[in-house]
């Protein structure tokens, strides 16, 4: 078994799956891939079965939460000492996971592909948002994460352990600002990303914008009273 699993989460994504998938297997075949089948509606099951992909097929839609919380209870149980969260519509680049692999090596225990490292944030209304989240999450944990809305990050085998055994851990950026609150150790690597060629995104502007306020009143407000996160056993006080 190979160290890296990287974690697929896909919910109708017909039209871009295989590509996604023979991307990994090319261009890191030094990694595993795991492929959620989120309950989809329309052809991926088929196309992963019809390719003989390694796949888990949720009987339901649980959202990205639950489909990611399924792979990261398959890293935990297969024992890979990182895991990628890696989308399946084709916007996520695979070779920058050798790169975030090293810093995982290096001691950090989230490493985010992040389009803002060097770059700056185009002023869209978008970003807009990204801003708010990114100084709303440094008020909080005293942490500055450039990109807290990329979907493209690797956890060690600490962060695997933690979230695939606690329900309340989303792979959201409230939960990174409660975790960067408690000690957990990011970085940030430059990374590009890639249009959407296949589907589409359920993140409409109304979507956005209410998604953005509810980021920022969990961030400042509601992942206070939670309990500290223990360094040793992966469970809340």
């Amino acid at each position: 078994m190979k160290e890296i699993l990287v974690i697929i989460p896909a919910y109708n994504e017909a039209g871009s799956i295989e590509r996604v998938v023979e991307g990994c297997r090319k261009k890191l075949p030094e990694a595993d891939y795991l492929v959620v089948n989120d309950g989809s509606s329309d052809d991926t099951a088929k196309i992963l079965r019809a390719n003989g992909y390694r796949a888990l097929y949720l009987p339901v839609n649980l959202g990205l939460a639950g489909a990611f919380r399924a792979g990261m209870r398959y890293a935990d149980e297969k024992g890979y000492r990182a895991a990628v969260q890696f989308d399946g519509d084709g916007q996520h680049r695979a070779e920058y996971i050798p790169a975030m692999y090293e810093e995982i090596k290096a001691g950090a225990e989230i490493v985010i592909a992040s389009r803002f490292v060097t770059e700056k944030k185009p002023r869209t209304l978008r970003m807009l948002g990204s801003r708010m989240i990114t100084a709303a999450i440094r008020l909080a944990s005293g942490v500055r994460i450039e990109d807290p809305t990329s979907g493209m990050r690797m956890y060690n085998r600490r962060m695997i352990e933690l979230f695939s055994r606690q329900i309340n851990y989303p792979p959201e950026p409230d939960t990174l600002s409660f975790l960067a609150k408690n000690g957990v150790r990011f970085r940030e690597i430059q990374a590009e990303m890639d249009l959407r060629t296949a589907g589409t995104s359920y993140l409409t502007p109304w979507i956005s914008v209410r998604y953005m306020t509810r980021m920022l009143l969990s961030i400042l407000l509601i992942q206070s009273f939670r309990a500290e996160q223990r360094r040793g056993g992966g469970k809340e006080t």
